[in-house]
């Protein structure tokens, strides 16, 4: 298959990514190397990038140009941003990287922002939004409109950036504190009232906010610990962790779980920004993004345009289905007909189409964990399920879909360590959206595909499940006896099935 080798040069870190990919198809990130260059080390002070960290970042770029060769990856494309874009001795550093056989390709704070919109509109079910963007040397805030860049620029608040030029106390003091915050209101002032008139979601990307992020999630033991992409960061536990980090040295951050150490000396800056941002736009959290500039590089390079996912929740599972392994035409045949079955049993349920997307979803991953080994499958798909980058959902629907898989076979339905996520009644739609998987799933058994379709018969007390075939099936209907009780957990009546021969 394709790779393609994406490097981002930052302000603080290089890090290269390489995707596998078929065009239009599917993508899978296969391997990934970050070094800590701290590009941006002197330009809060004279503008200049300085001879050392020339040098950690031609240190860098090797390693990634030494990898590429000895892989065999030939699309390899080197993204310079603030550091670059902003250091009056960049040509410098450009030239000796040309000698090594190098070239980047320096971004404007624009570009930047168009491949950060991108990423958004690749990775969230959101038509608008604020995306902001915060690196080491700047900050890009762009506006997303219907899918689209509307505007954007970068701003001098990169968290390397800021700790030179305010943060000079460890821990900060007060003053300083102050200092940053009216920098950064002298810098965001007209953009952030735009934004606070409106509803627009708020969208943060980069390192520092995934940290901040990841902080919070492991203190609270976050159900799906793995899961930082669709992650909405509450403002009171971003202004918790800030108070936190403001009293401490950097040496007791570095040790804190989920901070990166090269990341431990500026991450208050960071949050310094986020924190005023929401309390300025008076909004309760932010959505994290796990995807950045690489991924929006990404899919400008390997989508057709105008570089969209047109139906992210259908190609999120489909993308991790072609992953994994696949059942064949059973997939299809389970698919058909608990989602039959589901329609049919409408009036006793009351959900909708929301709810039966998740129940399709759960169809066509049911046995991805084959992939891992056929004994425990359910469970292996369940795990897989709930770390995949399941983009288009909901953590909620994420865990709903996991449990799904989890359960498709057999074991009483439970939301586990998931019930922090969902919803009061959301148990209950768990067992019937499970009890519609494991008929279907035994309907088709022998992966033979004799059963047509499904009708549905209900009274007080009863339903009656007319199966349609065109030959007998008397096996089916034999393995669908131990699914009767689950039926009556989830609908409350007793559950009857009655074949029904057809012909042409």
């Amino acid at each position: 298959m394709p790779r393609l080798g994406i490097v981002d040069l930052g302000s603080n870190t290089a890090r290269l990514v390489v995707y596998s990919h078929e065009p239009g198809k599917w993508f899978r990130l296969t391997h990934q190397i970050r070094e800590p260059v701290r590009l941006g080390e002197g330009l809060g002070r004279d503008g200049n990038i300085t001879r050392s960290a020339m040098r950690r970042a031609e240190l860098a770029l090797t390693l990634f140009s030494e990898y590429a060769s000895s892989t065999g990856l030939t699309d390899l494309e080197i993204l310079g941003t603030s550091a670059l874009r902003d250091a009056a001795n960049r040509e410098e550093l450009l030239e000796s990287l040309r000698a090594l056989g190098l070239e980047v390709s320096v971004l404007s704070g624009e570009q930047e922002a168009r491949l950060g919109v991108l990423a958004v509109a690749n990775g969230f079910e959101l038509s608008d939004a604020c995306v902001i963007d915060l690196g080491g040397g700047s900050a890009q805030v762009s506006f997303m409109r219907d899918r689209d860049f509307g505007s954007g620029r970068a701003y001098p608040l990169g968290a390397v950036r800021l700790t030179e030029r305010y943060l000079h106390s460890d821990p900060p003091k007060e003053k300083e504190v102050e200092a940053l915050e009216k920098a950064v209101a002298n810098e965001l002032g007209d953009v952030v009232e735009e934004v606070a008139e409106g509803s627009l979601p708020l969208v943060a990307m980069g390192g520092t906010i995934r940290d901040l992020a990841r902080v919070v999630q492991r203190r609270s033991r976050y159900p799906l610990m793995d899961r930082i992409h669709g992650y909405f960061l509450e403002l009171e536990a971003l202004e918790e962790l800030t108070a936190r980090l403001l009293g401490i040295k950097t040496k007791k951050r570095a040790r804190i779980s989920g901070i990166n150490t090269d990341r431990a000396d500026v991450i208050v800056a960071g949050a310094l920004v986020y924190r005023w941002l929401l309390r300025r736009t008076g909004r309760k959290g932010l959505w994290i993004s796990g995807h950045g500039l690489r991924e929006g590089a990404f899919f400008e390079r390997s989508l057709p345009a105008p570089q969209l996912i047109w139906d992210l929740r259908s190609f999120s599972v489909q993308n991790l289905l072609r992953q994994y392994a696949r059942s064949g035409g059973h997939v299809d045949q389970v698919r058909h007909l608990a989602g039959q079955l589901f329609a049919e049993l409408q009036p006793l349920h009351g959900y909708g189409a929301q709810e039966a997307d998740l129940l399709d979803a759960g169809a066509q991953l049911q046995d991805i964990g084959l992939a891992v080994n056929y004994y425990r499958h359910d469970r292996h798909g369940g795990y897989l399920v709930a770390a995949a980058p399941l983009n288009g959902f909901s953590h909620r629907e994420q865990a709903l879909v996991s449990l799904l898989v989890r359960y498709h076979l057999k074991g009483r339905p439970r939301l586990g360590g998931y019930r922090r996520l969902c919803r009061a009644d959301d148990e209950r739609l768990l067992v019937a959206l499970v009890a519609c998987l494991r008929i279907a799933e035994h309907l088709d058994r022998s992966r033979s595909r004799k059963v047509e379709g499904l009708r549905v018969k209900t009274t007080s007390k009863k339903v009656t499940v007319e199966v349609l075939s065109r030959v007998e099936l008397e096996t089916e209907l034999w393995e669908l006896e131990r699914h009767r009780d689950i039926f009556r957990s989830a609908f409350g009546r007793k559950l009857q099935f009655e074949p029904v021969l057809i012909s042409d």
